[in-house]
């Protein structure tokens, strides 16, 4: 069956008042299944994302030689003791910015010649910092496209030298690639950032789990880590909820007047993007978070805010739509390196909020949202899945906003919108 070509959300006749559960961290699965790849022995990974970025990272990891077993929303992974298998192969990541910027340090763990692409709106991604890095580190990179972007040949012997610096204003990814694989070398690595560092929560999200599998890091100085060659331990790990899928239920229960509690999104949730609740709670929300979930009761009036969401930009998009409903404007700044995601977040997100008939403007690092009523508009995603889940709350409250291109969710929330659907009856199976 062919997928719409649009989806038109129906406003909410009802605030809601439910409990859901979103899928698992996005972040903490790529993670994991790295980690775990390199482990030696077999590792279980509990209640992981199945959507396309995660299965890019499986089967990117298959290719590589590495046996994975997805039962439901389990993982067995085998791990290979620190050292891909293949000595060939071509590695598609898809859409997936953590399956590349992962992969390719753990492909230069090995020897041989891989390919690395994907498709091809990734190509316009940067991938040069890490690129350099990579031949820092004795990799033969051949570009076959656009230097700094995929495709690439890679030429690789393992890992020649002892330190390595990368750059960290574009990506905190290609930081976090180079951790990742760091523990598998046999000699220890110092890792550097050799620029400012976008996103530092996303890397420390990546210590946490690379400490859950048993490698030592340590920084020495901030934005320089030394690791220890301590390989990983293969064990049972169980992924969190993804916080940043928490954030459009959660947003809609502000804008709605309604309330929503996400379960598992609980006090000891670790990804950056759970603080979230507190800027719905700045804009005069109230936000209850416990040991089990995260609840949101939305206001009679919301406030507009000026907030610096460089250390959870994902969640940008989703405040968007928030501020639209907001009686004062909002500015969101230190995101200007979003520009360089799936899209370009910030022209498109002002874009689309025009083509609604919202005022809202560019700023280098951000932008500005003015309150109104969006009229009915369909709404372009460019293939960005954050553009279609945060664009859809407009139409939780207001009546003919179609979301253009719906499937392009799928990369991280293939459910969304049931979940969407949810919203309007009652507690969601299991929550």
């Amino acid at each position: 069956m062919t997928a719409p070509q649009t989806r038109t959300i129906a406003p909410l006749l009802v605030a809601p008042d439910v409990t859901v559960r979103v899928p698992g961290s996005k972040s903490l699965t790529n993670r994991a299944l790295v980690a775990a790849a390199l482990a030696d022995g077999e590792s279980r990974l509990e209640g992981l994302l199945l959507a396309d970025d995660t299965w890019a990272m499986i089967e990117a990891l298959r290719a590589l030689g590495v046996v994975i077993i997805v039962e439901g929303d389990t993982a067995i992974v085998t791990g290979c003791g620190g050292r891909p298998p293949a000595s060939e192969a071509r590695l598609d990541v898809r859409l997936s910015g953590t399956t590349a910027r992962f992969l390719a340090p753990v492909v230069a763990l090995g020897s041989g010649e891989f390919e690395l692409d994907g498709a091809p709106a990734f190509r316009a991604r940067p991938m040069g910092p890490l690129l350099d890095a990579l031949e820092q580190l004795g990799a033969g990179i051949q570009a076959l496209g656009d230097p700094g972007h995929l495709p690439v040949r890679l030429t690789v012997d393992g890992w020649a030298d002892r330190s390595v610096q990368v750059g960290g204003e574009v990506s905190s990814q290609f930081l976090s690639g180079l951790l990742l694989a760091a523990p598998a070398v046999g000699h220890g690595v110092t890792v550097e950032v050799r620029s400012s560092l976008v996103s530092r929560p996303y890397v420390d999200l990546t210590l946490q789990v690379m400490e859950a599998f048993g490698a030592a890091v340590e920084e020495t100085a901030p934005g320089r880590f030394a690791v220890a060659p301590t390989g990983y331990r293969a064990r049972t790990y169980p992924v969190e909820p993804d916080a940043s899928a928490a954030t459009y239920p959660l947003a809609a229960a502000a804008i709605t007047g309604g309330r929503v509690r996400v379960a598992g999104l609980g006090v000891e949730v670790t990804q950056g993007d759970a603080a979230f609740a507190q800027v719905l709670a700045e804009m005069g929300a109230e936000v209850t978070i416990d040991a089990d979930g995260t609840e949101v009761r939305g206001p009679a009036r919301l406030r507009g805010i000026e907030v610096d969401l460089g250390a959870m930009s994902d969640t940008a998009q989703t405040l968007a739509a928030v501020a639209v409903f907001a009686e004062q404007p909002t500015r969101v700044t230190g995101i200007g390196f979003i520009r360089a995601k799936e899209t370009d977040r910030i022209a498109a997100v002002v874009t689309e909020l025009r083509r609604c008939g919202i005022e809202a403007e560019e700023e280098a690092d951000g932008f500005v949202v003015h309150p109104g009523v969006p009229h009915p508009a369909t709404i372009q995603t460019y293939e960005d899945h954050r553009m279609a889940m945060s664009f859809a709350l407009l139409g939780l409250r207001v009546a003919g906003i179609t979301i253009a291109d719906p499937g392009c969710v799928a990369k991280t929330f293939p459910g969304y919108f049931d979940l969407i659907e949810e919203l309007r009856s009652g507690h969601r199976a299991g929550g």
